[in-house]
């Protein structure tokens, strides 16, 4: 009797659902706990919560927390009944979600585990399959996106990642306030970013002031269309990267042609140029500060790429559109292509460079997110498809509620 009150306690039962028996089976290491039905229950639909007429009744289980090491299983006979806009519909029942395998309970256990831990880690610690702990995980993430809700957004943050090796890219939306993934989808074009200022309202998108992104044309026209009065900021890391590559081009030509001659000097040097000085080990700054004062042609390049870093600093627009005229002047007359093309590129994009002046946002801020991006795909050791890299996105990155109802 004890432990039929105990068992009604702890999974919250209240008339007319009553534990009616606790099993031991020493030899399985198990117990059943049996819930059962003592008087009448109006049935609604798990869809609509509409009132609907009885149809059967069906015997279901449910994985519940382990009992001093005992997995434990609470059986029922569960009526379902015939919704007028949803057909035959099992009932809720007070222990479990809809559509879950596993108490409520059990359920939270796991969701506190996967915070820690991947997928395959938390499989083999329950015992259960990899498919059985993504249900878990998927579950959690679509009542956590039915929770939210979007207020206050105002700058916006939109980048890429990669799925897999090759062109398979995803496009991701963050709050650059909080730094939490809002959207993710498939694919890096317009309609990729569109749809998702299409789940916003008019309300919310009026809201957005601005938007970090790369310079690329999809995102930039999803935008310009869907949030017109929102200002597109270039992500300034991303403009950098056009120059730190167009140096490295340089720098590759110009060490071929010089071993040629029989001139070491650009060998291993590759992320001498790459990296800050400042942040530069002690013992290769003196060698690395006799390359730069060099006559050579990735030293001339270097210089270009650091001048235009001064860009940043300037508070005023006018005055930052005559230092990028005067460096512009600089960069498009140093006879070195890769530097001309690229500083090409940015003078076509320069509108939306100078808006960071008023609006000093990056994707950087976001530097968490693609942290823990890296983690996932790291312990997940690749994904199976698209959807359950999405999913894995949303639960670790989405600060949303994924706790079940009520736990």
């Amino acid at each position: 009797m004890r432990d039929k009150e105990l068992y009604q306690q702890i999974l919250g039962l209240s008339k007319p659902w009553v534990v009616e028996s606790v099993e031991l089976d020493k030899d399985k290491r198990q117990i059943e706990i049996k819930v059962t039905l003592t008087g009448p229950l109006v049935l609604c639909c798990p869809e609509c919560d509409k009132s609907m007429p009885g149809y059967d009744k069906r015997e279901r289980s449910w994985r519940h927390l382990d009992t001093c090491q005992y997995k434990t299983i609470v059986t029922a006979e569960v009526p379902r009944g015939t919704c007028e806009s949803h057909g035959v519909r099992q009932i809720r029942v007070p222990w479990a979600e809809p559509g879950s395998q596993f108490t409520a309970l059990f359920e939270r256990l796991l969701i506190d585990w996967l915070g820690e831990a991947s997928q395959t880690a938390v499989a083999r610690q329950f015992d259960l399959s990899w498919a059985e702990v993504n249900g878990v995980m998927k579950r959690a993430v679509d009542r956590g996106l039915a929770r939210r809700e979007l207020k206050d957004l105002h700058l916006v943050g939109v980048d890429e990642k990669a799925f897999k090796k090759g062109h398979n890219y995803f496009t991701i939306v963050s709050n650059l306030e909080d730094g939490t993934v809002l959207y993710v989808e498939e694919n890096r074009t317009r309609a990729a970013l569109e749809s998702f200022y299409d789940g916003l309202s008019p309300e919310e998108r009026g809201e957005i002031y601005a938007v970090a992104m790369d310079m690329w044309d999809p995102y930039v026209n999803a935008t310009a269309d869907r949030v017109p009065d929102a200002a597109i900021v270039f992500d300034k890391f991303h403009v950098v990267r056009y120059l730190v590559d167009a140096v490295d081009k340089v720098r590759r030509q110009e060490n071929k042609a010089l071993r040629k001659e029989g001139d070491d000097r650009l060998v291993g040097t590759k992320y001498h140029w790459l990296t800050n000085p400042k942040n530069m080990r002690p013992e290769l700054k003196a060698g690395f500060a006799e390359l730069r004062k060099a006559e050579l042609k990735t030293s001339r390049a270097w210089a270009i790429k650091e001048l235009f870093a001064k860009l940043w600093n300037y508070t005023y627009e006018g005055s930052a559109r005559k230092f990028f005229k005067s460096w512009y002047g600089w960069a498009s007359r140093c006879r070195l292509d890769p530097i001309r093309k690229a500083a090409k590129t940015v003078k076509n994009h320069i509108e939306n460079i100078l808006t960071y002046l008023k609006f000093p946002i990056t994707n950087a801020m976001a530097e968490g997110i693609n942290s823990k991006i890296q983690w996932i795909k790291y312990t997940a050791r690749g994904f199976r498809n698209a959807e359950n890299f999405k999913t894995a996105i949303f639960f670790h990155c989405g600060n949303l509620q994924l706790h079940p109802h009520g736990i």
